[in-house]
């Protein structure tokens, strides 16, 4: 299976799964955060998550950057790896074309 089908597959499994979850949340993102943030145990886990986004972020910036694309290209793809991390590095590796899809 090549890079595009699994990252589509990924994306929309994981988007539907987080608009699911988000409807049903009992309370905001921004609170379960820090919630998630009050413990060192979970703390921990989201630091790790969030350091991999940032190399993530630094990753689709020079990538885009190479590809001659404009900050603005970049932009989306980097508010939504901040926000909700997988989803912005799985769409950025949907919309790379297929012939520099194959190179990764």
């Amino acid at each position: 299976m090549n890079l595009r089908i699994t990252s589509v597959i990924l994306l929309f499994i994981f988007t539907g799964y987080t608009l699911y979850t988000m409807s049903i949340a009992e309370q905001s993102l921004l609170s379960f955060g820090y919630q998630l943030i009050s413990s060192p145990d979970t703390a921990q886990v989201v630091f790790d998550l969030y350091i991999m986004a940032f190399l993530a972020i630094v990753w689709m910036y020079q990538d885009s950057k190479n590809r001659g694309k404009s900050t603005m290209y970049f932009l989306p793809f980097a508010v939504l790896t901040m926000v909700f991390v997988s989803i912005g590095p799985l769409l950025y590796l949907v919309f790379k074309p297929i012939e520099e899809a194959r190179k990764i």
